[in-house]
């Protein structure tokens, strides 16, 4: 018989209407699971009980009244603790700010909020949320449930951990460089990386960069497709503002129609870095090619949209990025030595070459949507090795080989951070010792519609929702 959470998130939002369980029903259930695993598979930082069965029971009130619900209405999701969250504890995975509790809601906050959704917490993530491996001072290393021996990624991993091992539904993630794909990637989920400007970063956020956004983690399309719906939308004062889809469209319609005939690049040539792609997933990515040809669509050879010379761009990008956080200077020493590391190379830059850091990879990316310009959808693997080990891509003594061991793992995401366009992570390949590689598919700009349509067709031809990890 089927236990609560073997429901996918959009089931559990239809059994809420019909009365067949109740918002607190799923509160407590995901409460008592995340009570015995998140620790082990370090999902959590801070866990809201109170506060959740509070609004679950708020929840269960307008199910009874026969309330216009709203579509997600009473189903648990936790927030990345990157996110601010008015009276909960946001440490953005730093000691530095192990105490902080923020007055305000982000806005994607208070979106899902709207949406029906019932916060269990906040989700584990590494400092900052500069690597891509989930192993900060104040929780535990967030770990795949494929492989406890080995990392959940990040930087969203305590989100990807807690899904992929029934501890949540769905959940909330943040993508800067790939830090939702990359822990889809090793947890064997759908992980979207949407247009810049499609949900946003507000309030507080400036955006200067551009390179990060807000989106859905799940174990299907489908479910991933109705979180980006609850996300969507921009606020006023945003910087960046993505079209919005026709009247009366979703993300979730689009997840239910047919993508029609396509024509799909691909490549295998790592961009961010001189890494050797892994048979692994070379693997999943020549597999993904031959479903996509098997489904009808045209599959083309083209060349990566950059060139090695982008790379010191982007890390100077990115440098900067950390050290415009604010930090109290007697207490800089406290920091991990990957963020001193990255935060020294960013005060180390000057003004006038931080713009035109920022001019040179604007001109790279609009040539880059030019290049791609003839393809509805891009294929590339989502990762160059398989999972890594806990500590496997983390080097204190040598932060700058910390550095380059994580771009070798993941060349080729934030690519599409850098030139803003939709990219999703799907889960179509694991390996023989049972270890999920993800692909990469990348979307036209501001065409999350088209990928969704793609991505469950794949999903439909080949199904991995069945696939559970050990302890499920």
């Amino acid at each position: 018989m089927a236990q609560l959470h073997d429901l996918t998130a959009l089931e559990q939002a239809l059994a809420v209407r019909r009365g067949e369980v109740s918002p607190v029903e799923l509160a407590e259930h995901y409460l008592d699971r995340i009570s015995s695993g998140s620790v082990r598979l370090g999902a959590f930082v801070t866990v809201t009980a109170d506060a959740a069965l509070i609004a679950a029971k708020a929840a269960e009130r307008l199910v009874a009244q026969r309330a216009d619900l709203p579509p997600l209405h009473g189903v648990p999701i936790a927030i990345k603790d990157l996110n601010l969250t008015a009276g909960v504890r946001t440490s953005l995975g730093s000691r530095i700010y192990q105490e902080f509790v923020p007055a305000i809601d982000d806005d994607v906050v208070t979106r899902l909020a709207a949406a029906g959704t019932v916060s269990l917490g906040k989700t584990n993530t590494p400092e900052f949320g500069l690597p891509c491996y989930t192993e900060p001072d104040v929780a535990p290393p967030a770990r795949t449930p494929w492989d406890l021996d080995r990392s959940a990624g990040g930087s969203s991993g305590g989100a990807a951990a807690a899904v992929a091992g029934g501890l949540l539904p769905f959940a909330q993630g943040s993508d800067g460089g790939g830090s939702i794909r990359i822990p889809a990637s090793v947890c064997g989920l759908v992980g979207v990386k949407v247009s810049r400007g499609r949900v946003s970063n507000g309030p507080l956020s400036g955006d200067v960069n551009g390179l990060a956004s807000n989106g859905p983690l799940a174990r299907t399309v489908a479910d991933a497709a109705a979180l980006l719906d609850a996300m969507a939308g921009p606020m006023p004062g945003d910087p960046y503002w993505a079209p919005p889809l026709a009247a009366g469209e979703t993300f979730l319609g689009h997840a239910r129609r047919a993508p029609g005939r396509l024509r799909i690049g691909r490549y295998r040539r790592p961009v961010l870095a001189d890494a050797e792609v892994h048979p692994d997933c070379v693997a999943a990515y020549e597999s993904a090619s031959r479903l996509l040809a098997d489904l009808g669509h045209e599959v083309v050879d083209t060349d990566p949209p950059f060139g090695p010379q982008l790379v010191p761009v982007f890390e100077v990008v990115w440098a900067v990025g950390a050290a415009g956080i604010p930090v109290d200077p007697p207490r800089e020493r406290e920091l991990r030595p990957l963020t001193r590391w990255l935060r020294e190379r960013g005060r180390a830059t000057t003004g006038p070459a931080f713009a035109a850091a920022l001019t040179e990879m604007r001109q790279a990316a609009r040539r880059a949507i030019e290049q791609s310009a003839g393809f509805d959808a891009v294929l590339t693997p989502t990762l160059a090795q398989p999972p890594a080990r806990v500590g496997g891509l983390r080097d204190d003594d040598d932060p700058a080989a910390d550095f380059e061991a994580q771009k070798r793992f993941t060349p080729f995401t934030a690519t599409y951070n850098v030139t803003g366009q939709p990219a999703i992570s799907l889960p179509l390949h694991w390996t023989t010792g049972g270890l999920p590689i993800g692909v990469q598919l990348v979307g036209r700009p501001a065409d999350e519609a088209t990928l969704f349509s793609l991505a469950a067709q794949l999903e439909a031809a080949s199904p991995w929702l069945d696939r559970r990890p050990a302890g499920w």
